[in-house]
């Protein structure tokens, strides 16, 4: 079997060296970028299971990358960012990446959520949901289509806060901890940032909610627990 590819960009040598090595110990092949536009070449000219991708970076900054990455390929997205830069993270998340890891990060915590977004990709719906639609009052989703109304207006949703809408709207009225969605959503096993799952609650509700707070408000919180997809009546 060929080795799995994994591209990393940074501008720090120290970092993507260090990045490397773990990957490669646990089997990944690595390239590397040290600047946005040759990342972006590289994503768009070879197809990498993973991208690990800072979010400060001359030429092109890592949103942009993502950005134009997005238009034309669907290769699943670790971005890099500093403490406290939520703003930074949700935009990442908006334009399509699919995890965050916070500097300085354990690059332990690094491959195991690279595992992690791999085995998600790569086993694909179940083949029972190829078919179904939910309909609830207020917010329709097509699992074939993978397509979102809410009141009849299309809402635009990145690939995980569809998949977390999914999860919890298989399971109206059941409360899941924000461990349990690492787990099941993120995969997740070990590590995760519980904001990770507080960030894309939010962008949720707010995408929701501009085409029908109604719909918004069926991602209800469960205070000190989790949360839950309460049917609207």
């Amino acid at each position: 079997m060929n080795p799995v590819k994994i591209l990393v960009v940074d501008d720090e040598e120290r970092i993507r060296r260090l990045v490397r090595m773990y990957l490669e110990r646990n089997g990944f092949e690595v390239e590397e970028a040290e600047d946005g536009r040759t990342a972006l070449e590289m994503a768009l000219a070879n197809d990498y299971a993973v991208i690990v991708l800072d979010l400060m970076l001359p030429e092109l900054d890592g949103r942009e990358v993502c950005a134009q990455l997005r238009k034309q390929k669907d290769t699943p997205v670790i971005m890099l960012t500093a403490a406290g830069d939520e703003m930074n993270r949700i935009h990442g998340f908006e334009l399509g990446a699919d995890d965050y890891v916070v500097k300085p990060f354990s690059p332990r915590e690094l491959v195991m959520r690279v595992k992690a977004l791999i085995k998600r990709v790569h086993q694909g719906p179940a083949e029972h949901e190829l078919t179904q639609v939910f309909t609830f009052p207020h917010l329709t989703i097509n699992l074939e289509s993978r397509k979102v109304t809410a009141d009849g207006q299309d809402v635009s949703l990145t690939p995980k806060e569809y998949e977390l809408l999914c999860y919890l709207a298989q399971r109206p009225e059941k409360v899941f901890t924000r461990e349990e969605l690492l787990r099941d959503v993120w995969n997740y096993q070990f590590y995760g940032d519980q904001r990770t799952v507080d960030t894309h609650i939010k962008r949720l509700r707010e995408k929701l909610g501009k085409a029908s707070q109604p719909a918004a408000a069926m991602i209800v919180t469960v205070w000190g627990v989790g949360y839950k997809f309460e049917v609207a009546e």
